[in-house]
């Protein structure tokens, strides 16, 4: 339960796209999946230690994740049927626990980063959603990533990733059905979530 997928890879990306920052066009989704990484990038190469995240690092990294990453709809897609049964409030405390839930689980491997180059391609469009597809370059391999986009009042925001084919919101919503099945319901799933959270932040500050 609550497994990773594609390890470090995909923490990587998660933590490099969820940045927005003021450089971004909202109205290319393009620029905004290629302006928000350059701009965790920036935070990261700019790390007195380049093994590990500080706390400055996280709250930099933060400052910079503004309106570009959908987390509520991310969360929706994630729980499924089950968002529609639970109330306004169970909504916003569960969008709230899915975003900590992210930042931690996958932010963590930034401190990971180094010099990998990421290339992008022009958007494609279908009514009022977009997809960047986009290659991971190291020195091991080329990995295929693709960035799902929504249009939304404030503009462009990623709602999903896929790396090499495999969604990250799939196999969110395949792991929470796994979790209100095993915990009995979903109240037993957000207990388990906020037993993760925490254990994560307890390392994190250990």
């Amino acid at each position: 339960m609550f497994k990773t997928i594609s390890v470090k890879l995909v923490a990587l990306l998660f933590s490099l796209l969820v940045a927005g920052n003021v450089w971004a066009n909202t109205d290319d989704p393009k620029m905004v999946v290629e302006n928000t990484v350059n701009g965790i990038i920036k935070v990261l190469e700019a790390r007195e230690d380049v093994t590990k995240l500080t706390e400055k690092n996280r709250d930099d990294i933060r400052d910079v994740v503004t309106g570009r990453f959908d987390y509520r709809e991310m969360a929706k897609r994630s729980l499924g049927k089950t968002w529609k049964k639970i109330s306004s409030q169970e909504q916003d405390d569960f969008t709230e626990l899915f975003r900590k839930l992210l930042e931690r689980s996958y932010g963590n491997r930034l401190a990971g980063f180094r010099d990998q180059k990421v290339e992008f391609a022009d958007a494609q469009f279908k009514k009022d959603k977009a997809r960047v597809k986009s290659k991971v370059i190291d020195a091991e391999k080329e990995t295929p990533v693709e960035y799902r986009l929504h249009q939304t009042s404030t503009g462009w925001q990623v709602y999903d990733i896929r790396i090499e084919g495999v969604s990250l919101i799939s196999n969110f919503r395949k792991d929470f059905k796994e979790g209100i099945k095993s915990k009995g319901s979903f109240e037993g799933l957000v207990h388990a979530l906020e037993k993760k959270v925490k254990k994560l932040e307890a390392k994190d500050n250990a």
